[in-house]
């Protein structure tokens, strides 16, 4: 619900269990008054501070900047006196900098519109609050757009420039979102990370000064995560107060906090500044990604949900949103380059025995490809290694009673390939300098409309050449030397963000022309793990670390801002390939069932007792599918922070039933059981776990005995169903 007072000029807006106000004060300057939990009181105005000193400018003009410098302000710009940080810098034709934004009108409106080009949140039952903002010098608005939905918890906001004057303007800076906030003590959670071990939980305390995550690479990476969040001191999964924004895109961004000399804490989120600049023609609109907000009073947990409920919910599109994903297996690890059509064959029908549904041809059918040195961008079958193509194969693998997938990577370029032969130009580049490689490849220039129609069109050619049923698509390596011929010297800087809405064109195109297509994004693993990306597949791979124990932290980090129904997840070979780990099959069965669930091995080469192990794993998939789809998950322990066990748990949504994962990562010699307390059951419920009736209230306040398994390693699922008499 949203509300305006005309009285008190102040908006609030409301989710079923929060509220976020904003007013104007000086009857010019929008400013934040308060997001925290659900108030019904409109008289709010005066926590904006608007007569202290210095006073507003209409009372007190001398001090016009001080009052800049202190005020709450909404969507703050720079270069007029404000010295904390900015939402949005310009500069004009003249070289001048500087924006004073003010309230011109305002419109509350049913449902959400669409943001062109850009992957969104989205719904029916849902509201939108659209704010316009002017600066009467340069004839710049800024249109602020506020969307909460009926079902959940979580405020989307996004940000339209329009240049209304006569001149050409250059945006420097467009961020989507800020946030200020007072409270002492406040702790800053990120997610950074690298290849093989993302999303890695970092909590620091915030004092004076500043607090960042963020990429400079053209994609959200690996290293961090379009993710930031204000902790109450102490916080835990349970308790506390969370301040948390989430970017919905896939490219460079800035997430940062900052304290100011009075205390008070702003955080911003948006398209890092850094080599950004767009040129904006009098009567042009630059429209800004969304950014999600989310409050919590009770924790961390809670966050996690609101934002789990958004996106299964609003965020994720298409086919396959609902539904059980097909247990798939990859070819990757088995094989790597090293395959021809019998020997894909011989995993697909060892797989198909076994129960698995899917087989997917990884990297290597295409071109001469040989290793990772060539042929990226020539999207034509090897039928060297596959005669027949890839019809041939798909008609085999689907006699099997199985579906085929391929691996593609659309973005990339290799010198070594037709494609460069004929278009070395298609590379980005910066005049004069040869562009350097990453994974001997270069970077498609997507912000050219020729070469994202001619790869579109080769991946159409593709998939209507065949009955292929799920696509991976892999992005290998950042963004450099980023420039082109095309574009005018003033538009350079429009390259990474022309490039990213290429890349979303492309998806949604793909997503359109073949509605019953799985996609599954990749980055060298869990390098474009991002709102943005869930937005067009919905699910992603989660890292290239298929090592069972490493997966717990980085599931971890991943689990708390998205559904498990996204996190590609699967069980591999041992020793594992990038930490030369050994861990027993069922544990790595175990550890892959909180997510998508796969095999990334060559199944007729593993031993015999592994093999026969693989069709109760996928029993187990099926019956337990519907409640990590689609169940509320809650933390309870966490590897990352005891070094000796991981805990969770999925629970539905009626609290009928719950699945409990533990995994015992290392047996300590005297310690016969441990206790686990559990969450979200219903309290007065009973509840019969192995045989055992226990009362919800009982399990969640004083806990399950869980015995010590014999050996390091080692997990176990338990399934918790509300008792009745009879089933």
């Amino acid at each position: 619900m949203i509300q305006y007072d005309k009285e008190y000029s102040i908006f609030k807006i409301d989710t079923p269990h929060t509220s976020y106000a904003m007013g104007i004060a000086d009857d010019k300057y929008l400013g934040h008054v308060y997001y925290g939990r659900k108030l019904t009181d409109m008289n709010l105005g005066y926590l904006m501070r608007a007569e202290d000193h210095p006073a507003a400018p209409s009372v007190l003009p001398r001090e016009k900047t001080g009052f800049f410098d202190c005020f709450p302000m909404e969507y703050p710009f720079g270069g007029t006196g404000d010295q904390r940080e900015s939402c949005i810098n310009i500069k004009t034709e003249d070289g001048q900098q500087g924006l004073e934004l003010a309230y011109v009108s305002h419109r509350i409106y049913a449902g959400k519109e669409p943001l062109t080009g850009l992957p969104a949140t989205w719904g029916d039952n849902c509201e939108t609050l659209e704010i316009t903002l002017a600066d009467e010098v340069t004839g710049i608005r800024a249109l602020l757009s506020y969307t909460v939905f009926t079902d959940t918890d979580a405020i989307a906001k996004s940000v339209k420039i329009v240049n209304g004057g006569n001149r050409n303007v250059y945006l420097t800076k467009v961020f989507s979102s800020s946030l200020d906030v007072e409270r002492e003590g406040l702790e800053v959670l990120t997610l950074p990370g690298s290849w093989a071990r993302e999303r890695r939980l970092q909590r620091r305390r915030l004092g004076y000064g500043s607090a960042a995550a963020e990429s400079v690479r053209g994609m959200s990476g690996h290293q961090d995560h379009p993710f930031i969040a204000l902790l109450s001191e102490g916080c835990t999964q349970t308790e506390g107060e969370v301040y948390a924004v989430h970017f919905v895109y896939s490219g460079s961004f800035l997430a940062k906090v900052m304290e100011d000399q009075f205390g008070r804490t702003r955080m911003v989120m948006g398209i890092h500044p850094d080599s950004f600049c767009w040129k904006l023609a009098p009567g042009a609109a630059f429209q800004a990604p969304e950014a999600v907000l989310v409050y919590s009073d009770a924790g961390l947990g809670k966050m996690t949900r609101n934002f789990h409920d958004l996106y299964r919910k609003h965020l994720i599109r298409g086919y396959w949103r609902d539904k059980e994903r097909p247990v798939l297996i990859n070819n990757w690890e088995a094989t790597y380059f090293d395959f021809n059509t019998e020997k894909l064959l011989s995993i697909a029908r060892e797989a198909s025995g076994a129960g698995i549904e899917m087989l997917v041809m990884d990297d290597g059918w295409f071109g001469h490809r040989e290793s990772d040195n060539s042929s990226l961008g020539d999207w034509y079958v090897n039928e060297e290694k596959l005669p027949g193509g890839l019809k041939y194969l798909a008609d085999e693998v689907n006699k099997l009673g199985m579906k085929l997938g391929i691996w593609v990577e659309p973005e990339m370029i290799s010198e070594d390939s037709e494609l460069y032969r004929k278009h070395p130009d298609w590379a980005l580049r910066i005049k004069g300098r040869k562009p350097g490689q990453c994974r001997e490849q270069y970077v498609l220039d997507l912000s050219r409309p020729e070469v994202t129609e001619y790869i579109y069109g080769r991946l159409k050619a593709i998939l209507e050449s065949a009955n292929i049923e799920y696509v991976k698509w892999d992005m290998n390596r950042p963004l450099a030397d980023v420039g082109n011929a095309v574009l005018p010297p003033e538009q350079q800087g429009e390259i990474q963000h022309r490039y990213m809405l290429a890349v979303y064109g492309m998806q949604e195109r793909l997503t359109h022309d073949f509605p019953g297509l799985l996609l599954e994004n990749c980055a060298s693993g869990g390098g474009r793990f991002d709102p943005g990306m869930l937005y067009y597949s919905p699910q992603i791979w989660c890292s290239d670390d298929t090592d069972a124990i490493e997966r717990l932290a980085v599931q971890e980090g991943t689990q708390l801002l998205y559904p498990l129904s996204s996190i590609g997840a699967h069980v591999s070979d041992c020793p594992n390939h990038i930490t030369g780990r050994t861990v027993p099959f069922e544990t790595r069965g175990i550890a892959a069932l909180s997510g998508t669930f796969g095999y990334e091995l060559d199944i007729t080469k593993i031993p015999e007792e592994e093999r026969k192990q693989i069709p109760s794993q996928i029993s187990s998939y099926k019956k337990y599918n519907h409640l990590v789809r689609n169940g509320a998950y809650y933390r309870i322990a966490s590897y990352q922070e005891n070094h000796l066990y991981d805990c969770y748990m999925v629970v539905s949504q009626d609290g009928a039933e719950a699945l409990l994962t533990y995994v015992q990562v290392m047996a300590e010699a005297n310690q016969r059981s441990r206790r686990i307390r559990l969450q979200g059951l219903l309290e007065d419920a009973l509840y019969e776990i192995e045989g055992r009736t226990y009362q919800g209230a009982t399990l969640m306040n004083a806990g399950l005995l869980l015995e010590r398994m014999k050996g390091d390693y080692r997990a176990k699922l338990i399934y918790i169903r509300r008792y009745t008499s009879r089933y």
